[in-house]
């Protein structure tokens, strides 16, 4: 048989990477939102330079997991639960440098933002 022949039959069975259907992925999801949950304590302990609390900690998991809430499809889902469990067995390891755990917290600017205008840019030195 040659690959032209085999390649309409294995491209119909193409199936999810870990989840078989919705719930299932959606299972998985909500079992990685509680383990980030339960980090929580321990996140402020080993990046105490960080000085969050609890409730901003949480907004900050939350906020992160809000941001895919409209993915559909199975595969993009399992491979957004693979890195935020990569991301949390960096964060539970203490992989992380402490300033890559402010990404966390997406509310946070971190960034100078650009001038505009001609004069911002002359007083600015640019």
């Amino acid at each position: 048989m040659s690959l032209t022949t085999r390649l309409p039959q294995t491209l119909k069975q193409v199936r999810p990477v870990l989840s078989t259907d919705h719930a299932e992925a959606k299972r998985r999801v909500l079992n990685l939102y509680k383990i980030w949950l339960r980090q929580i304590p321990y996140i402020r302990v080993d990046y105490i330079k960080n000085n969050w609390t609890e409730t901003r900690l949480r907004d900050a998991i939350k906020e992160n997991f809000m941001r895919n809430k409209d993915v559909t499809d199975l595969r993009v889902i399992d491979l957004l639960v693979v890195r935020g469990q990569m991301d949390f067995v960096e964060t539970a390891e203490i992989w992380r440098q402490q300033h890559n755990t402010a990404t966390m917290d997406r509310r946070k600017d971190t960034y100078k933002k650009k001038p505009f205008g001609f004069l911002e840019r002359f007083y600015e030195g640019h």
